[in-house]
């Protein structure tokens, strides 16, 4: 996977082909802001690089998927707010929703996502 910066892209679900807004935190002050403060996420937040999460003061409970460098998914499970995760021994990059979003785009462990440019990019899949 290419080196990311901060700002957004789209995420495919290989098994599925489901396509979600993707907001991507590369830099450590994106990482460690992440989804703190917000009430809700639409789409899906991709922390690169990271082996693991937090949720004190998070305001509503998120999936949480662990990917390694090639955005295979290594394991995924819920998290309520006020926990801490630990890391995962191989993870690269944490993905992370809204709780039983994942489930609904059909990630699982074993599965893999890729990264897309932003819809209506130059190059992107979407552009005619």
């Amino acid at each position: 996977m290419p080196h990311h910066q901060d700002g957004t892209a789209q995420l495919r679900v290989t098994a599925t082909g489901v396509i979600v807004p993707l907001e991507i935190a590369a830099s450590f002050r994106a990482r460690t802001r992440g989804l703190l403060g917000r009430t809700a996420l639409d789409g899906a937040m991709l922390l690169t690089p990271a082996s693991g999460v937090h949720t004190w003061r998070m305001l509503f409970p998120i999936d949480v998927a662990h990917l390694d460098r090639d955005l295979n998914v290594l394991s995924l499970h819920t998290m309520p707010p006020g926990r801490l995760g630990a890391p995962r021994l191989g993870a690269r990059h944490v993905l992370e929703s809204a709780a039983g979003a994942m489930a609904r785009w059909g990630v699982v462990p074993g599965g893999r996502v890729e990264v897309l440019p932003p819809l209506g990019a130059a190059g992107g899949p979407h552009t005619p």
